[in-house]
């Protein structure tokens, strides 16, 4: 009795109550979030309707296979998450803990492939703003295709540097035996959020490393 004391708050009246006002919050504000990359997916396929070559061209300096290991490896994150939600239900505090720390081990891999990118692109002089590669007549075009892509992908890993964060508080706490088969909450709503930015990757993979489906990679990374 005084463990579910210490974690509901006074203003509910049981963890039940507790747990679907949580619930609740989450998806209100994933909602936000969809609206937010709604915004940007949306300037994304305008234009690429208006500039539909250029944007193919500029599209092939990305590294199709520096991109498709990175989505196994958010696919992969997904289901270490997923088990740590598990374990966290079912009271396993050593599998919570090792769950955790392969999902925070999985979103630092993909922030270092994307780091690679990132700095690939500066050498290239593939960033606005920066000294632009020329590109004869469609380099207005280019700096607009990697305006978004910067964008979009940069907002992509705020979020996961941010969903790190809150794992990284989960381990701890996990790790003290916070959670257990009647309290689990807190992994569960971080679920949610993980879940969510690893769909929004699905989405900006094939949208920005796949327009003319150029197979192989090539390009500058």
């Amino acid at each position: 009795m005084a463990a579910t004391e210490t974690v509901l708050r006074h203003h509910f009246d049981n963890l039940e109550q507790q747990r679907e006002a949580g619930t609740l919050g989450m998806w209100v504000f994933l909602m936000t979030e969809v609206m937010f990359f709604g915004g940007l997916f949306t300037a994304y396929l305008i234009y690429r309707q208006k500039y539909g070559d250029a944007f193919a061209a500029a599209s092939h300096q990305l590294d199709v296979n520096l991109g498709a290991i990175n989505t196994v490896v958010l696919i992969g994150s997904s289901l270490t998450m997923a088990l740590a939600v598990h374990a966290a239900q079912t009271g396993k505090r050593p599998a919570q803990v090792r769950f955790l720390l392969l999902t925070i081990a999985l979103g630092l891999v993909f922030l270092m492939i994307k780091a690679f990118e990132y700095k690939a692109k500066f050498d290239h002089g593939l960033v606005p703003g920066l000294p632009f590669e020329d590109q004869g007549p469609q380099t207005y075009q280019w700096q607009l295709f990697f305006s978004i892509y910067f964008g979009m992908t940069g907002m992509h890993a705020l979020h996961m540097v941010i969903g790190i964060g809150i794992l990284a508080v989960l381990v701890r706490q996990a790790w003290r035996g916070r959670f257990s088969p009647e309290y689990y909450t807190p992994v569960e709503l971080t679920g949610l959020y993980w879940h969510f930015v690893d769909i929004v990757w699905i989405f900006l993979f094939p949208l920005l490393y796949l327009i003319g489906a150029h197979v192989g990679g090539g390009g500058h990374g």
